[in-house]
């Protein structure tokens, strides 16, 4: 089958070539493959940022996000059945969606939500997994509480405003001068144009942010909360707490700890909470996203759509950061 590769950590394309038919166990779904999108984690797996934590063999396929159709099933599958339309962020141990085929666990699939296209489809899962496993299972926002969602135009910010505004939340943002009007539209209720403000002077007393941002973002969020707040970060750096979770040795949770050493002292001194969160593969969560992109609650929202053939160029594009929303990429 045709598939995306590298053959190495570095920052080299990548490359379209030939690659094995999946292995289908007993408890996994063939899925074949109409779309894929491109997410910022492509290239920090690529250049082997995450090798410490996820180990990889060559060649290695790329891609995190799919949606497609079921060929066939594992003899211990229940849920899915051959010609099921389906989408998935598959396990981070298992990834490979820029392929023809891919057989994922029945765990992390879902329905595809019926008023999706398969491009529409496969541009939500890693993302919208991220905003709910931040903004429902880590901070557990509620209704009238405050929250600022850093980069409210990229892939994940996109569908945490939709998903906090669902929760009753007031929603702050960031982004830059074009983009100000777009994302009010997506539900945003103040939107600081990183351009012109500096958020920090200008919001207070706010419960959760959400950063996926750099770690100088991190302190200047710290002003933003009021005591008791949190602070969710997406991009690092990362906890002791996470590498346990992550099955990592003694000697690398250690690492972790000194990582997130100082953002979670600064951030004690003001009775904040510093969480890292890695978003997980969870179809049982993609059901309930399912439900609310069909009621019209979260809509998926597209930059561009690059060819199979382009998927190098997809990368590059996603890379350089101005993506409003998600990169797909389709595959049949």
């Amino acid at each position: 089958m045709k598939a995306f590769l590298i053959d190495r950590y570095g920052k080299q394309p990548g490359r379209l070539g030939e690659a094995s038919a999946p292995e289908v166990g007993a408890h996994d779904v063939l899925i074949e493959v109409h779309a894929s999108s491109v997410n910022v984690l492509d290239s920090k797996i690529s250049t082997g940022e995450f090798k410490l934590i996820l180990a990889y063999s060559f060649p290695l396929i790329l891609g995190n996000d799919l949606a497609g159709v079921v060929v066939t099933v594992g003899s211990h599958v229940t849920r899915f059945k051959p010609g099921d339309e389906v989408y998935a962020r598959p396990p981070q141990g298992r990834i490979g969606t820029f392929a023809e085929r891919i057989a994922v666990d029945e765990n992390a699939i879902a329905l595809k939500p019926a008023n999706t296209s398969m491009a529409q489809a496969a541009s939500l899962p890693l993302v919208a997994l991220t905003a709910w496993q931040v903004l429902v299972d880590t901070a557990r926002l509620q209704k009238g509480q405050k929250v600022l969602i850093h980069a409210g135009s990229g892939g994940v910010g996109t569908i945490a405003i939709q998903l906090a505004k669902h929760l009753g939340a007031f929603v702050a943002t960031t982004t830059s001068t074009a983009n100000v009007e777009w994302v009010k539209v997506l539900g945003a209720d103040v939107v600081i144009d990183y351009k012109k403000q500096n958020f920090e002077n200008v919001l207070h007393g706010y419960d959760v942010v959400l950063n996926s941002l750099g770690t100088d973002v991190l302190d200047k969020s710290l002003k933003v909360l009021k005591p008791g707040g949190q602070l969710i970060s997406i991009s690092g750096p990362p906890t002791a707490l996470f590498a346990q979770e992550q099955g990592l040795s003694w000697p690398l949770q250690q690492v972790m700890r000194l990582l997130s050493l100082g953002i979670r002292r600064r951030a004690r001194k003001q009775d904040i909470k510093y969480s890292f969160v890695f978003m997980r593969a969870n179809g049982t969560q993609l059901q309930q996203i399912s439900a609310l992109v069909e009621a019209g609650i979260i809509n998926p929202v597209i930059d561009r759509t690059f060819s199979f053939e382009s998927t190098a160029e997809a990368l590059k594009y996603v890379e350089q950061g101005r993506a409003k929303g998600k990169v797909v990429v389709t595959i049949k």
